[in-house]
């Protein structure tokens, strides 16, 4: 009897070693899945001080939750991040809509590639002259920004302002030659989309993205008008979004990142760096791009 009762003990012993050693695999299994991708390094290449806030945000966030060590790199005009892309510098960028993609990769023989939306930054006609776009005089001088997706998202706004008319078959890659009619007979100067701002003084208006308004102390609220002020009626092309290189387009720790951006708390710093002056786009599907 005392046999039959320690053999017993002896197999209740052992399942409960077994338990342990279950229960420490099924959590060992747990926390790989959790953190899949810890220890992994991610170069990211943004424009603006106020993309660097919101990517040093995310790359806290990252940090914690998955381990991933995003590296951020800084860039101060539009070209140098794609040719940092292209060059295998950076690994991902964010900054850029479709149409600077597109344009881009047609100049340079590239394969930039987005595979997410982020958000849509409205484009200001700012102006240290004039209160309304009725008091922009005949011959006024307008400076827009020189990267060809801008400009001619900037022509259209004008259009849209009333201030010139533009070829509609043209679409979002006009130029100065697509203008049609111009009432005012303004002069359109290009400037470099960075430079935008500081032209100010010399011009009666300018067109200037958000990000580099924000750099030089300007909000959206001091703009004599913008072309987002109805977001329905936007054009999708012009979401800014996350990029890598076509090759990559389906790297998973690439969309771990895009998954970590289009979360809640990431919405939230959005409009907070950005003080409510741009609209997260995270649910709009990307948009075909011939």
């Amino acid at each position: 009897m005392k046999q039959v009762q320690k053999i017993k003990q002896w197999i209740q012993l052992i399942l409960g070693v077994c338990l342990v050693f279950s229960q420490f695999a099924l959590t060992s299994v747990s926390a790989e899945e959790v953190k899949e991708f810890d220890g992994e390094t991610v170069i990211v290449g943004t424009v603006s001080d106020t993309a660097l806030e919101l990517w040093e945000y995310i790359a806290e966030k990252a940090l914690e939750e998955e381990g991933i060590v995003l590296d951020i790199v800084m860039f101060n005009d539009y070209n140098q991040p794609n040719v940092a892309l292209q060059n295998g510098s950076i690994e991902i960028s964010a900054f850029q809509g479709h149409p600077f993609i597109k344009s881009w990769n047609e100049d340079n023989d590239g394969s930039v590639y987005a595979i997410a939306n982020t958000l849509l930054m409205p484009l200001g006609l700012y102006s240290e002259k004039y209160d309304s776009v009725e008091d922009i005089p005949d011959n006024g001088v307008i400076a827009l920004p020189n990267d060809p997706s801008t400009l001619g998202r900037s022509l259209l706004a004008l259009e849209i302002a009333g201030l010139i008319e533009v070829d509609d078959e043209v679409g979002i890659y006009a130029d100065e030659e697509d203008i049609t009619e111009n009432p005012k007979n303004l002069e359109i100067v290009l400037v470099e989309p960075n430079f935008a701002a500081l032209s100010l003084p010399d011009v009666d208006a300018a067109l200037i993205n958000t990000n580099f308004a924000n750099d030089a102390g300007l909000s959206i609220h001091d703009a004599i008008f913008n072309d987002a002020e109805d977001v329905d009626k936007v054009n999708p092309m012009y979401i800014n979004t996350i990029t890598t290189l076509e090759e990559n387009k389906d790297n998973p720790l690439y969309l771990k990142i895009v998954e970590l951006y289009h979360t809640d708390d990431v919405r939230e710093k959005l409009l907070e760096v950005y003080n409510g002056e741009i609209t997260p786009m995270f649910e709009v599907p990307l948009p075909e791009v011939e």
